[in-house]
């Protein structure tokens, strides 16, 4: 399911359910800006194979943010 939240929902589910956070920044600009404990997985490589280690059993939300 595929859903926009906002930041309090976003620590919600960081905290409660130990969510994993994407940012799919190229891979420079992660390096300059993330998330703290967020994986880097760039928009370009995002494949099925590239997400394969995350935990189907905890909630997936992917981030990106593009300087606005």
């Amino acid at each position: 399911m595929v859903m926009s939240i906002d930041r309090a929902e976003l620590l919600r589910l960081v905290e409660q359910v130990d969510a994993h956070v994407v940012d799919v920044l190229p891979r420079r600009e992660y390096e300059e800006s993330h998330l703290p404990g967020a994986h880097s997985i760039p928009l370009r490589n995002l494949t099925s194979e590239t997400v394969a280690d995350l935990l189907r059993d905890k909630p997936i939300v992917v981030y990106c943010h593009d300087g606005l």
